[in-house]
């Protein structure tokens, strides 16, 4: 397990990396709704919200490897679906 400052670090420059690949997408493909683009800009700032309070506040009663490793797994599948979402513009 990675500290939670370096867990905290990966999950910000990812969304980072998320927010300029939409900029880009919504810059350089098709003109796509405003309200897309509301929607996924709230999707991106959200899950980085979620996620870095969530490293902060661990579930009680649940071991920390396992913990952990499910909030990994959750981020990686919210990212990918994310990622289609910017594709789909």
């Amino acid at each position: 397990m990675a500290n939670k400052r370096a867990l905290k670090k990966q999950i910000n420059l990812i969304s980072e990396e998320l927010f300029s690949e939409f900029i880009a997408a919504s810059l350089y493909g098709n003109n796509p709704k405003e309200s897309d683009i509301e929607n996924v800009l709230f999707s991106v700032a959200k899950l980085q919200q979620h996620f870095i309070s969530r490293i902060s506040h661990p579930e009680p009663g649940m071991p920390a490897d396992k913990y952990y490793k499910d909030l990994r797994e959750q981020f990686s599948a919210q990212v990918s679906e994310i990622l289609d979402h910017i594709n789909n513009l």
